[in-house]
């Protein structure tokens, strides 16, 4: 069978993959902590069901214009000018099937081939594939300080003549990073100076804890006319739990969202028209869902550190947001995708190996579960790897361990 070359050099995503082995094991009954899921356990606000229900019930279930339902855009508009403090006009913005599908569009709108796309290391699995998907080149950029924050002669050091665009992800996936104010500004200033893209992947930019503040790209990016290179990523699934929802959106200069519009009309013809109604729900609904998974999350994070710090050999560092803590294990096993095989075979615990993230030796551990899940799960953890270590779970561990093997 002949395969593309560009087919040849997409690697699955690790991610998906460990959910899929969990959800196997689970079928047959095991009984697996996920601690590397990547969706809240939160149910969907209730306006946004009903908005679903009431467009399903209708029956009139129809095609929409390929960038997104005027209500939707409406919503996203004011949300826009809510959190970025910048006006809008339905010809800046664009509804996909998720975030991914936003960044992919602006992705293949902008580049050519051997074009390349920085990203700070660690980063989300999905970005080098993204941008081999369109025939350029990856460069990601570790801190040379050892910290989950890049600075802006890290950046300087990898750019040349072929860089198109910059990517930033804060709050981060995998690490909870929050950028600081000096530093965004900084890479804004540069992007005018040479002229590449700044795709500000601001997912998260809502679940932030202990006071940090996020950083408005628009405070220093200015008004977004046709010479704007900056394109924003936001979406419902994780600020409101809709991750199988499936709605993004991107917002960026009207003749850059043009050609978004006609790639995605010859890819999907437009998101699902339920979803996009589920979606302008959630937007326009009541928006406490959104604090108290905030601070479910911070709480959560907080006792996944507690347990992590009185685990001797591993070395987390406190995330600023989202929900996910990067920990470093390399102490016990420095190749991360044979430290999470082991865990999920010897005690049923999935994680994401750090490699899938562009750094070796750590594990990407979710705070999306239960408090009694995220305390299990190290304490299962803590055993596998130093079994001589006392804890509550030993003489259990031992037992199911011998029935699984």
């Amino acid at each position: 069978m002949s395969i593309s070359l560009i087919a040849r050099e997409i690697r699955e995503s690790g991610t998906l993959l460990i959910n899929e082995k969990a959800a196997i094991l689970r079928a047959k009954g095991e009984p697996v902590i996920h601690l590397g899921g990547g969706e809240p356990k939160s149910k969907a606000p209730i306006s946004a069901i009903l908005a679903a229900n009431a467009i399903v019930n209708s029956g009139e279930v129809r095609y929409t214009p390929a960038d997104g339902i005027v209500e939707l855009k409406q919503a996203i508009i004011r949300y826009t000018e809510d959190f970025y403090k910048i006006k809008v006009e339905p010809e800046n913005v664009i509804a996909s099937s998720g975030a991914k599908q936003a960044i992919m569009i602006a992705l293949q709108a902008i580049l050519n081939p051997m074009d390349e796309v920085i990203f700070p290391a660690p980063y989300w699995v999905s970005y080098t594939e993204m941008v081999k998907m369109c025939g350029a080149v990856p460069v990601p950029v570790t801190p040379e300080d050892g910290t989950f924050y890049p600075r802006m002669k890290d950046i300087e050091q990898v750019t040349t003549s072929y860089t198109k665009a910059i990517i930033l992800n804060s709050p981060n996936n995998p690490t909870g990073a929050v950028y600081s104010r000096e530093f965004i500004k900084e890479v804004v200033e540069f992007t005018k100076k040479r002229g590449i893209y700044l795709i500000m992947d601001d997912i998260y930019h809502r679940l932030i804890f202990d006071n940090k503040v996020w950083t408005n790209v628009f405070e220093f990016a200015g008004d977004l006319d046709n010479n704007s290179k900056v394109i924003v990523i936001n979406g419902v699934s994780k600020q409101y739990a809709m991750t199988g929802f499936r709605i993004g959106w991107a917002v960026a200069n009207k003749k850059l969202i043009e050609v978004m519009r006609i790639l995605q009309g010859h890819q999907t013809s437009g998101p699902s028209v339920v979803m996009q109604k589920a979606a302008v729900g959630a937007i326009n609904g009541v928006q406490s869902q959104v604090e108290a998974l905030r601070v479910t999350l911070q709480n959560n994070r907080n006792v996944m550190m507690e347990r992590l710090a009185a685990f001797n050999g591993v070395r987390p560092t406190k995330p600023d947001g989202s929900f996910y803590c990067f920990v470093d294990f390399s102490y016990y096993e420095k190749d991360s995708k044979k430290l999470a095989n082991f865990l999920l075979d010897k005690v049923r615990v999935a994680t994401v190996p750090g490699s899938d993230f562009g750094m070796e030796g750590y594990l990407r551990l979710s705070t999306c579960g239960s408090i009694k899940d995220i305390t299990e799960g190290i304490e299962r953890i803590k055993w596998a790897l130093d079994p001589d270590s006392p804890n509550e779970l030993y003489i259990g561990l031992r037992k199911l361990t011998r029935d699984w093997l």
